[in-house]
Protein backbone atom coordinates (compact mmCIF):
# COMPACT_ATOMS: atom_id res chain seq x y z
CA UNK A 1 0.00 0.00 0.00
CA UNK A 2 1.47 3.82 -0.89
CA UNK A 3 1.17 6.50 1.75
CA UNK A 4 2.90 10.05 2.06
CA UNK A 5 4.99 9.56 4.95
CA UNK A 6 6.27 12.95 6.84
CA UNK A 7 9.91 11.30 7.84
CA UNK A 8 10.55 14.73 9.97
CA UNK A 9 10.38 18.37 9.88
CA UNK A 10 10.49 19.39 5.91
CA UNK A 11 10.63 16.03 4.82
CA UNK A 12 8.44 13.51 2.94
CA UNK A 13 8.42 10.37 1.28
CA UNK A 14 6.47 8.27 -0.72
CA UNK A 15 6.51 4.89 0.19
CA UNK A 16 4.76 1.47 0.85
CA UNK A 17 4.14 -0.04 3.59
CA UNK A 18 1.83 -2.93 4.63
CA UNK A 19 -2.00 -2.25 4.81
CA UNK A 20 -3.14 -1.21 8.30
CA UNK A 21 -5.12 -3.26 10.43
CA UNK A 22 -8.67 -2.37 12.39
CA UNK A 23 -8.25 -2.58 16.11
CA UNK A 24 -11.25 -2.82 18.77
CA UNK A 25 -13.97 -0.74 17.26
CA UNK A 26 -11.58 0.70 14.12
CA UNK A 27 -13.06 1.04 10.64
CA UNK A 28 -10.40 0.57 7.91
CA UNK A 29 -11.21 2.83 4.88
CA UNK A 30 -10.02 2.93 1.51
CA UNK A 31 -9.57 6.32 0.79
CA UNK A 32 -11.27 8.73 -1.99
CA UNK A 33 -10.22 11.84 -1.12
CA UNK A 34 -8.49 13.86 1.26
CA UNK A 35 -8.64 18.01 1.39
CA UNK A 36 -5.32 20.13 2.21
CA UNK A 37 -4.90 22.63 4.30
CA UNK A 38 -3.31 25.03 6.00
CA UNK A 39 -2.65 22.92 9.37
CA UNK A 40 -0.82 20.54 6.39
CA UNK A 41 1.88 22.88 5.67
CA UNK A 42 2.15 23.59 9.63
CA UNK A 43 2.63 20.01 10.72
CA UNK A 44 5.39 20.19 7.50
CA UNK A 45 7.01 22.95 9.21
CA UNK A 46 6.88 21.33 12.65
CA UNK A 47 5.30 24.35 13.46
CA UNK A 48 2.09 22.15 14.87
CA UNK A 49 2.61 21.88 18.57
CA UNK A 50 2.46 18.05 19.43
CA UNK A 51 3.04 16.24 16.54
CA UNK A 52 5.19 12.98 16.75
CA UNK A 53 7.47 12.37 13.20
CA UNK A 54 7.26 9.96 11.32
CA UNK A 55 3.33 10.47 10.51
CA UNK A 56 0.91 10.16 7.53
CA UNK A 57 -1.13 13.44 6.83
CA UNK A 58 -4.23 14.31 5.53
CA UNK A 59 -7.25 15.00 8.25
CA UNK A 60 -10.16 16.08 5.46
CA UNK A 61 -10.94 12.55 4.55
CA UNK A 62 -13.69 10.43 2.78
CA UNK A 63 -13.69 6.88 1.59
CA UNK A 64 -15.36 3.23 1.38
CA UNK A 65 -15.32 0.97 4.14
CA UNK A 66 -13.82 -1.97 3.40
CA UNK A 67 -13.18 -3.91 6.93
CA UNK A 68 -14.61 -3.30 10.00
CA UNK A 69 -12.77 -4.07 13.77
CA UNK A 70 -14.03 -6.36 16.25
CA UNK A 71 -17.17 -4.84 18.23
CA UNK A 72 -17.55 -2.03 16.18
CA UNK A 73 -21.47 -2.66 15.54
CA UNK A 74 -22.20 -4.03 19.33
CA UNK A 75 -23.64 -0.62 20.29
CA UNK A 76 -25.18 2.23 18.38
CA UNK A 77 -23.59 1.61 14.84
CA UNK A 78 -24.49 -0.19 11.76
CA UNK A 79 -21.75 0.25 9.35
CA UNK A 80 -21.58 -2.38 6.70
CA UNK A 81 -18.52 -2.88 4.14
CA UNK A 82 -18.98 -0.52 1.28
CA UNK A 83 -20.64 2.25 3.27
CA UNK A 84 -19.25 5.40 2.10
CA UNK A 85 -17.94 7.64 4.93
CA UNK A 86 -16.68 10.81 5.89
CA UNK A 87 -14.23 11.07 9.17
CA UNK A 88 -13.97 13.47 11.88
CA UNK A 89 -9.97 13.43 12.62
CA UNK A 90 -9.98 14.74 16.03
CA UNK A 91 -9.84 12.42 19.18
CA UNK A 92 -10.43 13.52 22.67
CA UNK A 93 -8.96 12.25 26.09
CA UNK A 94 -12.92 12.39 27.30
CA UNK A 95 -11.49 12.87 30.93
CA UNK A 96 -9.38 16.09 31.30
CA UNK A 97 -11.00 19.54 32.83
CA UNK A 98 -12.60 20.80 28.80
CA UNK A 99 -13.41 17.40 27.87
CA UNK A 100 -15.85 17.17 31.13
CA UNK A 101 -16.94 20.47 31.10
CA UNK A 102 -18.14 20.51 26.94
CA UNK A 103 -15.25 21.94 25.32
CA UNK A 104 -13.93 18.66 23.91
CA UNK A 105 -12.13 20.84 21.30
CA UNK A 106 -9.77 22.07 23.43
CA UNK A 107 -8.76 18.96 24.96
CA UNK A 108 -5.43 18.94 26.92
CA UNK A 109 -4.88 15.62 25.10
CA UNK A 110 -6.59 16.58 21.74
CA UNK A 111 -4.75 14.22 18.60
CA UNK A 112 -5.76 14.92 15.35
CA UNK A 113 -5.81 12.37 12.29
CA UNK A 114 -2.72 12.97 9.94
CA UNK A 115 -1.89 15.84 12.37
CA UNK A 116 -0.34 14.92 15.96
CA UNK A 117 0.69 10.91 16.74
CA UNK A 118 -2.37 9.33 14.41
CA UNK A 119 -2.01 8.89 10.70
CA UNK A 120 -4.00 10.29 8.91
CA UNK A 121 -5.41 9.74 5.20
CA UNK A 122 -2.49 10.25 2.27
CA UNK A 123 -2.59 7.10 2.08
CA UNK A 124 -4.02 4.24 -0.29
CA UNK A 125 -6.17 3.10 3.28
CA UNK A 126 -6.51 4.27 6.48
CA UNK A 127 -8.05 3.46 9.97
CA UNK A 128 -10.46 5.64 11.95
CA UNK A 129 -12.17 5.35 15.18
CA UNK A 130 -15.73 3.93 15.10
CA UNK A 131 -16.89 7.20 17.23
CA UNK A 132 -15.57 9.08 14.89
CA UNK A 133 -16.89 7.54 11.17
CA UNK A 134 -19.95 9.10 9.97
CA UNK A 135 -22.05 7.09 7.11
CA UNK A 136 -23.02 9.14 3.88
CA UNK A 137 -25.74 8.65 1.23
CA UNK A 138 -24.51 5.81 -1.43
CA UNK A 139 -25.28 8.88 -3.89
CA UNK A 140 -23.60 11.88 -1.82
CA UNK A 141 -20.64 12.98 -4.22
CA UNK A 142 -17.20 11.38 -1.92
CA UNK A 143 -14.32 13.59 -3.52
CA UNK A 144 -16.97 16.28 -3.03
CA UNK A 145 -18.16 15.55 0.71
CA UNK A 146 -14.57 15.74 1.70
CA UNK A 147 -15.12 19.27 2.41
CA UNK A 148 -17.58 18.06 5.25
CA UNK A 149 -14.58 18.09 7.67
CA UNK A 150 -13.92 22.32 7.03
CA UNK A 151 -17.16 22.82 6.59
CA UNK A 152 -17.77 21.59 10.62
CA UNK A 153 -14.97 23.85 11.37
CA UNK A 154 -17.43 26.29 9.76
CA UNK A 155 -20.16 25.39 11.36
CA UNK A 156 -18.52 25.60 14.68
CA UNK A 157 -17.22 29.04 14.15
CA UNK A 158 -21.12 30.17 13.47
CA UNK A 159 -21.86 28.75 16.84
CA UNK A 160 -20.17 31.20 18.89
CA UNK A 161 -21.33 33.87 16.63
CA UNK A 162 -24.31 35.93 17.15
CA UNK A 163 -26.59 34.54 14.40
CA UNK A 164 -29.12 37.41 14.49
CA UNK A 165 -31.50 37.98 11.77
CA UNK A 166 -30.83 41.10 9.72
CA UNK A 167 -26.81 41.31 10.18
CA UNK A 168 -24.58 42.45 7.90
CA UNK A 169 -21.48 40.02 7.64
CA UNK A 170 -17.88 41.15 6.16
CA UNK A 171 -15.23 38.10 5.33
CA UNK A 172 -11.57 38.59 5.12
CA UNK A 173 -10.44 36.11 2.59
CA UNK A 174 -11.96 33.95 -0.23
CA UNK A 175 -10.12 30.40 0.35
CA UNK A 176 -12.25 27.46 1.78
CA UNK A 177 -12.96 28.60 5.27
CA UNK A 178 -13.78 31.96 4.09
CA UNK A 179 -16.00 30.39 0.93
CA UNK A 180 -16.99 28.23 3.84
CA UNK A 181 -18.29 30.61 6.38
CA UNK A 182 -19.75 33.29 3.74
CA UNK A 183 -22.16 30.37 2.32
CA UNK A 184 -23.69 29.29 5.46
CA UNK A 185 -24.03 33.39 6.96
CA UNK A 186 -26.97 33.51 4.78
CA UNK A 187 -28.91 30.68 6.67
CA UNK A 188 -27.47 32.14 9.83
CA UNK A 189 -29.47 35.19 9.41
CA UNK A 190 -27.68 37.20 7.48
CA UNK A 191 -28.83 40.34 5.28
CA UNK A 192 -25.39 40.35 3.27
CA UNK A 193 -22.64 38.90 2.92
CA UNK A 194 -19.27 40.59 1.80
CA UNK A 195 -15.74 38.96 0.89
CA UNK A 196 -12.88 41.14 -0.20
CA UNK A 197 -9.66 39.14 -0.87
CA UNK A 198 -6.35 40.62 -2.91
CA UNK A 199 -6.61 37.38 -5.20
CA UNK A 200 -8.81 37.90 -8.16
CA UNK A 201 -8.80 34.48 -8.98
CA UNK A 202 -10.51 33.81 -5.60
CA UNK A 203 -12.86 36.66 -6.33
CA UNK A 204 -14.12 34.73 -8.83
CA UNK A 205 -14.55 31.36 -6.96
CA UNK A 206 -16.80 33.50 -4.28
CA UNK A 207 -18.85 34.68 -7.54
CA UNK A 208 -19.18 31.41 -8.75
CA UNK A 209 -20.45 29.86 -5.09
CA UNK A 210 -22.93 32.75 -4.84
CA UNK A 211 -21.07 35.29 -2.77
CA UNK A 212 -23.05 38.96 -4.17
CA UNK A 213 -20.79 41.49 -2.96
CA UNK A 214 -16.70 41.02 -3.66
CA UNK A 215 -13.98 43.03 -3.16
CA UNK A 216 -10.32 43.90 -3.23
CA UNK A 217 -10.29 45.57 0.30
CA UNK A 218 -12.72 47.18 2.77
CA UNK A 219 -13.26 50.63 1.65
CA UNK A 220 -14.03 49.18 -1.50
CA UNK A 221 -16.97 47.66 -0.19
CA UNK A 222 -17.83 50.52 1.93
CA UNK A 223 -18.13 52.72 -1.01
CA UNK A 224 -19.70 50.54 -2.87
CA UNK A 225 -22.13 49.62 -0.32
CA UNK A 226 -22.52 52.85 1.30
CA UNK A 227 -21.98 51.41 5.01
CA UNK A 228 -18.36 51.74 7.10
CA UNK A 229 -18.60 49.34 9.18
CA UNK A 230 -20.47 45.81 9.48
CA UNK A 231 -22.44 44.10 12.69
CA UNK A 232 -20.08 40.54 12.29
CA UNK A 233 -16.46 40.66 10.61
CA UNK A 234 -14.47 36.88 10.39
CA UNK A 235 -11.14 36.99 9.37
CA UNK A 236 -10.56 33.77 7.47
CA UNK A 237 -6.69 34.73 6.35
CA UNK A 238 -4.45 34.33 9.59
CA UNK A 239 -2.63 37.63 8.29
CA UNK A 240 -2.10 40.19 10.79
CA UNK A 241 -2.61 42.76 8.39
CA UNK A 242 -5.98 41.68 7.66
CA UNK A 243 -6.78 41.24 11.31
CA UNK A 244 -5.48 44.80 11.86
CA UNK A 245 -7.71 46.29 9.21
CA UNK A 246 -10.52 43.71 9.78
CA UNK A 247 -11.25 45.02 13.79
CA UNK A 248 -11.61 48.56 12.65
CA UNK A 249 -14.79 47.20 10.33
CA UNK A 250 -16.59 46.16 13.45
CA UNK A 251 -19.71 48.28 14.69
CA UNK A 252 -20.54 49.21 17.97
CA UNK A 253 -22.31 46.17 20.26
CA UNK A 254 -20.83 43.90 16.70
CA UNK A 255 -18.79 40.83 16.76
CA UNK A 256 -15.46 40.25 15.02
CA UNK A 257 -14.06 36.18 14.91
CA UNK A 258 -10.44 35.41 14.67
CA UNK A 259 -11.31 32.08 12.27
CA UNK A 260 -7.98 32.29 10.39
CA UNK A 261 -4.71 30.73 12.23
CA UNK A 262 -1.99 33.29 12.19
CA UNK A 263 1.70 32.41 13.05
CA UNK A 264 1.71 31.91 17.06
CA UNK A 265 4.37 34.45 17.99
CA UNK A 266 2.70 36.69 15.92
CA UNK A 267 0.89 39.83 17.71
CA UNK A 268 -2.08 42.25 16.59
CA UNK A 269 -2.33 46.18 17.48
CA UNK A 270 -5.89 47.09 17.43
CA UNK A 271 -7.38 49.80 20.02
CA UNK A 272 -8.54 48.45 23.59
CA UNK A 273 -10.80 51.75 24.61
CA UNK A 274 -12.37 51.34 21.17
CA UNK A 275 -13.23 47.01 22.23
CA UNK A 276 -14.58 48.82 25.39
CA UNK A 277 -16.61 51.86 24.41
CA UNK A 278 -18.24 50.18 21.48
CA UNK A 279 -18.80 46.97 23.14
CA UNK A 280 -17.10 44.70 20.48
CA UNK A 281 -16.85 41.07 21.35
CA UNK A 282 -13.96 39.42 19.74
CA UNK A 283 -14.63 35.36 19.61
CA UNK A 284 -12.26 32.65 18.49
CA UNK A 285 -13.31 29.33 17.42
CA UNK A 286 -11.25 25.81 17.37
CA UNK A 287 -11.83 23.13 14.87
CA UNK A 288 -14.39 21.03 15.56
CA UNK A 289 -17.38 20.90 18.75
CA UNK A 290 -20.58 18.65 17.92
CA UNK A 291 -20.62 19.82 14.50
CA UNK A 292 -19.28 17.28 12.26
CA UNK A 293 -23.48 15.49 11.86
CA UNK A 294 -24.47 18.87 11.24
CA UNK A 295 -22.18 19.34 8.61
CA UNK A 296 -22.99 15.75 7.02
CA UNK A 297 -26.85 17.27 7.07
CA UNK A 298 -25.75 20.56 5.59
CA UNK A 299 -23.84 19.32 3.30
CA UNK A 300 -26.08 16.38 1.57
CA UNK A 301 -28.83 18.85 1.89
CA UNK A 302 -27.21 21.51 -0.28
CA UNK A 303 -26.08 24.29 1.79
CA UNK A 304 -22.60 24.70 -0.13
CA UNK A 305 -21.77 24.88 -3.59
CA UNK A 306 -19.09 22.15 -3.63
CA UNK A 307 -18.30 21.77 -7.29
CA UNK A 308 -16.92 25.22 -7.71
CA UNK A 309 -14.47 25.14 -4.55
CA UNK A 310 -12.64 21.94 -5.83
CA UNK A 311 -10.06 23.25 -8.37
CA UNK A 312 -7.07 20.60 -8.38
CA UNK A 313 -7.01 16.88 -7.64
CA UNK A 314 -3.41 14.79 -6.95
CA UNK A 315 -1.96 11.68 -6.83
CA UNK A 316 -0.12 10.70 -4.36
CA UNK A 317 3.23 10.40 -6.13
CA UNK A 318 2.02 14.64 -6.74
CA UNK A 319 2.31 15.04 -3.10
CA UNK A 320 4.97 17.73 -3.02
CA UNK A 321 3.56 19.31 -6.34
CA UNK A 322 0.33 19.65 -4.68
CA UNK A 323 1.94 21.23 -1.39
CA UNK A 324 4.11 23.51 -3.54
CA UNK A 325 1.00 24.79 -5.17
CA UNK A 326 -0.54 25.24 -2.41
CA UNK A 327 1.36 27.71 -0.65
CA UNK A 328 1.83 29.46 -3.58
CA UNK A 329 -2.03 30.32 -2.80
CA UNK A 330 -3.10 28.86 -6.69
CA UNK A 331 -5.85 27.20 -6.96
CA UNK A 332 -8.60 26.84 -4.82
CA UNK A 333 -9.18 23.46 -3.01
CA UNK A 334 -6.84 20.97 -3.33
CA UNK A 335 -7.44 17.61 -2.76
CA UNK A 336 -5.18 13.97 -2.15
CA UNK A 337 -7.02 11.26 -4.13
CA UNK A 338 -4.26 8.06 -2.95
CA UNK A 339 -6.15 6.01 -5.31
CA UNK A 340 -6.12 7.70 -8.52
CA UNK A 341 -3.75 7.15 -11.41
CA UNK A 342 -3.35 10.93 -12.40
CA UNK A 343 -3.74 14.44 -11.40
CA UNK A 344 -6.62 16.72 -12.73
CA UNK A 345 -7.52 20.44 -13.34
CA UNK A 346 -11.62 20.82 -12.62
CA UNK A 347 -11.08 25.01 -12.18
Amino acid sequence: MRAVVFESEGSLILTDRPDPAPGHKQILIQTAAVGMCGTDTHVFDGEFEGTVFPLVPGHEATGTIVELGEGVNEGVFDFQVGDHVAVNPSTVCGECEFCLNGHQNLCRFWNGLGVVASDGASQERFVAPAGNVYKLKPETDLYQAALIEPLACAIRGWDVLPRRLGDHVLVYGAGTMGLLMAQLAPRAGAASVTVVDLNEQRLQAAADVGVQHRFTGADEAGAAQGREKWDVVIDCTGSIRAIEDALTRVKPAGFFQDFGVAPADRTANYSPFRVYRDEISIVGTMAVLNSFGRAVELFEAGAIKPEAMISHSFTLEDYADALEMFRAGTGRKLQIRPNDTESRVFA
